[in-house]
């Protein structure tokens, strides 16, 4: 007995020591040692993860659609050939590959030609490019240029960024023989596309209201558009510019939320009608939010710059901002040479859900000959916006939605769905004028919300995290999230561009947060965060390949010409604090057809 009773005491003793040693850990570098928890219970929490399954629906209601015919938009998206040069393959974002060589007869000789390993364990959401011949891609810390066909490095370039907890880099831009790409410290870097060697850096954000730039540049006409994320810090808020693509000189800068006393004023003012008037908010509570996460959209046709922001802050206390809290949860419409106001779309009205406006939209032209915006907030619906009338004329439901009416409480839990996560999150619609489809790619996953009081809002610091969600568990701090072990899914909706009716849907036991990516092969590609990548026939969804080629897939899926024949490149490897997903090094996989040589 006493023998157990010592026994006990040591081991009580090596639990205080661990527990003390843990907080002194802690304390001494609180990111690392956040991120190492997070890993750790992600790690456990994957190892039951099942394998990918998907079964698809046909609508009997669906009555067909007219033939599709080739658009301006899509007509000029072929200007690009074989490469994939932008984050959305063109400007105008409809994410459609001209390319048929991989189709439904081909499709089952697919297989995966060689990875990259970044050799980082990274929330790797990176949208891939290819052009001239290299596929670039970026994480966190780092650019690099590959050869399309045979995964091999052509250089790799680091920068030295602070470490985050919530931390994203969405991808890169290409013009003129030079890339750029955003940063944790709240830069915009240039590059050589050659060389990889740094050419200019240009600050766009204040990191010490917690903003950082995330999104994947866009570049036309000179000119590189990007603009900030960080909008769920406490007086974090969203700014848009335009940068000379050469020098890196801010050409204009756009608030995309109230301008106000205290913040910095980087560039030439874009004209704006906004004002404090539609917020409202309660004293100590700063305008906030309407940070922009993604990439962006532009009509070469008009010089008008389409540009998606988030939601506001905090994000799920909305009785101390009483308002319309523009431009939040909108896109924006602006002159992409000046910054100047056009006209916006307030999509996600009177937000208190976490459902930014994050992807780029995608510009189209319909079979039936609609100029058409389509969109997909985190809030669980396509939007189809007739451009020609400035109007949504359908909202469709591509998620489970429920609960989204409930106020949320200081006293009580509240679980909604979609939760916090979307919907939609990063990656946007994809159009394919062959089906006339418009295809989105869903998260089915639940949030759970008790808020924080006014005080405790209010005592938060600047650029601290700032959701307004009252959390024990730091995990939770930004709602809490069903268990990702079977209370999880995703969907794929194929919606016809002129009536707004689904066709065919597809749900899967993973959510969907990667790109879609139809093909003239008549094919739709796309991943789930199980690491499953699958193709489909564009027509009926049916799955006509699939398999699982490594970890989450949250980035890009484009396709291209290289090495001789069609190509497929996937990143893989999303792990981070948000997501309980496989634990692995970010990867990028070629895939093409059998016969074709691969290089490990």
């Amino acid at each position: 007995m006493r023998r157990l009773v010592v026994a006990a005491l040591v081991a009580a003793a090596l639990v205080v020591a661990g527990a003390a040693g843990a907080v002194a850990l802690f304390r001494a570098y609180p990111v690392r040692m956040s991120l190492f928890a997070a890993m750790t219970r992600n790690y456990f929490r994957s190892l039951s993860a099942p394998k990918g399954a998907t079964t698809t629906e046909l609508n009997p209601a669906y009555k067909g659609a007219a033939p599709a015919s080739p658009s301006p938009l899509s007509a000029a998206a072929d200007a690009a050939g074989g490469d994939w040069p932008s984050y959305n393959r063109t400007l105008t974002s409809e994410r459609y590959a001209p390319l048929a060589e991989i189709n439904a007869s081909t499709v089952g000789r697919l297989k995966v030609l060689c990875t990259y390993d970044t050799g980082q364990y990274t929330s790797f959401e990176s949208g891939l490019i290819m052009v001239n011949g290299a596929l670039i891609g970026a994480t966190i810390s780092d650019i690099f240029s590959l050869d399309p066909a045979t995964c091999a490095e052509n250089w790799r370039t680091r920068e030295d960024l602070p470490l985050s907890i919530l931390s994203a880099m969405r991808g890169v831009a290409y013009l003129d023989g030079m890339l750029y790409r955003g940063s944790q410290d709240g830069r915009v870097l240039a590059y050589d596309f050659k060389t990889g060697k740094r050419v200019w850096a240009t600050a766009i954000a204040d990191t010490s209201r917690g903003e950082f730039v995330s999104a994947a540049p866009i570049a036309w006409d000179g000119l590189i558009f990007v603009g900030n994320a960080g909008g769920d810090a406490k007086g974090g808020k969203g700014h848009m510019f335009a940068l000379d693509a050469k020098t890196g000189k801010i050409v204009w800068e756009f608030f995309l939320v109230p301008k106000t006393e205290g913040d910095m004023v980087r560039g030439p003012q874009g004209a704006s009608p906004l004002d404090t008037s539609t917020w409202n908010n309660a004293p100590g509570i700063p305008i906030s939010g309407g940070a922009t996460w993604s990439s962006y959209t532009l009509d070469p046709s008009t010089g008008e710059l389409y540009v998606p922001t988030g939601n506001p802050g905090p994000a799920f206390a909305n009785d101390v901002r009483k308002g319309e809290n523009l431009y939040s949860g909108s896109v924006i419409v602006l002159d992409a040479r000046t910054g100047a106001y056009k006209r916006h779309f307030k999509l996600v009205p009177r937000d208190w859900h976490d459902w930014d406006v994050a992807s780029a939209p995608s510009l189209i032209e319909t079979a039936g000959g609609k100029k058409l915006m389509a969109e997909t907030p985190k809030d669980g619906f396509l939007y189809g916006v007739d451009l020609t009338e400035n109007a949504v004329i359908y909202r469709v439901p591509v998620t489970k939605i429920e609960n989204v009416d409930a106020p949320f409480s200081v006293n009580a839990q509240v679980r909604f769905c979609p939760g916090a996560t979307g919907g939609s999150e990063w990656n946007g619609p994809a159009y394919d004028p062959q089906t006339n489809l418009i295809l989105t790619g869903e998260i089915e996953w639940c949030t759970t919300v008790k808020l924080q009081t006014e005080q405790q809002l209010r005592d938060v610091h600047t650029g601290g995290v700032w959701f307004g969600m009252a959390a024990r568990n730091p995990f939770d701090i930004l709602g809490r999230q069903d268990d990702g072990r079977g209370s999880w899914g995703g969907w794929v909706y194929a919606v016809d561009a002129d009536t707004g009716v689904w066709k065919w849907r597809l749900k899967s036991n993973y959510p969907i947060v990667g790109a879609m990516t139809p093909t003239a092969g008549g094919l739709v590609l796309f991943g789930d965060v199980g690491g499953n990548f699958y193709a489909l026939d564009a027509a009926t969804g049916a799955k006509l390949w699939g398999q699982k080629i490594g970890g989450a897939i949250g980035g890009g899926v484009i396709a291209y010409n290289a090495g001789g024949g069609e190509k497929i490149a996937v990143t893989t490897g999303l792990t981070g604090v948000a997501w309980p997903t496989e634990v692995v090094t970010g990867k990028i996989a070629v895939l093409g057809l059998d016969g074709e040589p691969a290089k490990p």
